[in-house]
């Protein structure tokens, strides 16, 4: 090597050693410091949002899931109340059609007789 580079690499070195110990290079060795260790608190700060959020989402599937079931629940508990309902409605409609069908049979005969009075009557 030239004997120019050389000189200039000691140089450089010998620099760097006289500054080691400078006010000016240990402050930038604290910001440094300090620099690396906000970069890892970020870091951390940001593992702890993301999991953060894979929990939220995974309360809010469980949650609609519940949901879900519980209005299926829900929605065949109505069913089947309306379906019990308007059995009890069919069944109380065919007893009284039944009722009025045997008073109809019942008061037939009286009925003709009315009629007949009246028409031989005239």
């Amino acid at each position: 090597m030239d004997d120019n580079v050389v000189d200039e690499i000691r140089l450089h070195q010998e620099t760097i050693a006289a500054d080691a110990n400078s006010p000016l290079h240990l402050i930038r060795e604290k910001e440094l410091e300090i620099s690396g260790r906000v970069l890892t608190a970020k870091r951390q700060a940001d593992e702890i949002v993301v999991e953060a959020r894979k929990k939220a989402a995974e309360v809010v599937s469980k949650a609609e899931q519940e949901g879900g079931a519980g209005a299926a629940e829900k929605e065949a508990e109505i069913r089947a109340k309306a379906e019990a309902d308007a059995d009890k409605l069919r069944s109380d409609a065919q007893a009284e059609a039944d009722r009025i069908k045997a008073e109809v049979d019942a008061r037939r005969d009286d009925a003709v007789r009315l009629v007949l009075d009246a028409v031989t009557a005239v």
